[in-house]
């Protein structure tokens, strides 16, 4: 068993929420996806604990135990970011490695771009940038046009799973979590993001110099991996590794686990703080 501690922090003039798995030298923050929480990312951080890293799971502003506001302004991707680094001030860290899963991922890259200097690498997991904007468009325009038009039915569904009791799985729990939220807090999320900067420019990215680990895989039109391919491709120092599936890091984590452990070890030796990182595991392709 790993040290867990709980905190809260005050940024922007909400409350935000976090924990923080381990007490190694050197820092991950990782971030959920879109309506999830930090639940999701339990399991890996309680891994990443035990090979002796410190890993901060923050629940983003409007998801998990985190403050929500119904102003879609507080949604910004780049305001994720200034959340972020806020973080880091709270808990006195200098740099980390900052990652996450779909919308953390477009977080971290934001980090990454408007804040260098706190970021000592980088893990991007299903990025979602150009590849996947006409599926996104089909899949979350109908939903928020259902937790704008059919507020009512969605608030009910949402007050029932609230009595669900929760389970010991992270990523379950973090689903419902998902189907919990209030439907005008949903809207806002959405209507933020969506109106928001969602991506660094090509040229940006081109720019950013820090090691970074990209985690792709097929059959997902919102996650394609032609997307994290590309991403890979640009980053500067960029590796990509290939997931079997969406689900590969939450249920059968050890090859990818494994991975992402080397990568770390790799980000905090002498040799990679000044040059490319090593060759990566096995399942690791450019």
């Amino acid at each position: 068993m790993t040290a867990v501690t709980e905190g809260t922090y005050e940024h922007r003039g909400f409350e935000h929420a976090y924990e923080i798995h381990g007490e190694g030298e050197h820092t991950v923050v990782y971030m959920h996806g879109l309506l999830m929480d930090r639940q999701m990312n339990i399991g890996l951080a309680a891994a990443l604990a035990k090979n002796g890293y410190r890993v901060v799971l923050l629940d983003l502003l409007g998801h998990g135990r985190s403050d929500t506001p119904l102003r879609a302004s507080e949604y910004r991707m780049d305001a994720y970011a200034g959340d972020t680094i806020a973080l880091l001030d709270h808990l006195g860290i200098d740099q980390a490695v900052i990652g996450g899963v779909s919308l953390g991922a477009g977080v971290s890259l934001q980090v990454a771009v408007h804040h260098p200097e706190r970021v000592s690498g980088l893990i991007f997991e299903m990025p979602v940038l150009e590849w996947a904007v006409p599926a996104a468009a089909m899949f979350f325009t109908p939903f928020l046009l259902t937790m704008h038009y059919a507020a009512t039915p969605a608030g009910w569904v949402a007050a029932g799973a609230r009595r669900i009791p929760r389970t010991s799985n992270g990523a379950l729990d973090s689903v419902l979590s998902l189907v919990s939220n209030a439907p005008e807090v949903t809207k806002a999320i959405l209507h933020g993001i969506l109106t928001g900067p969602v991506a660094p420019t090509v040229e940006q990215r081109r720019e950013i110099d820090r090691p970074a680990l990209v985690i792709g895989h097929g059959r997902d039109l919102i996650h394609p991996f032609s997307d994290a391919e590309n991403l890979a491709g640009v980053l500067r120092r960029g590796q990509l590794l290939n997931a079997r599936t969406m689900l590969e890091l939450r249920v059968t984590p050890a090859r990818l686990t494994a991975a992402i452990v080397q990568f770390l070890d790799e980000v905090h030796s002498p040799e990679t703080r000044h040059g490319p990182t090593i060759a990566a595991a096995a399942g690791r392709s450019r």
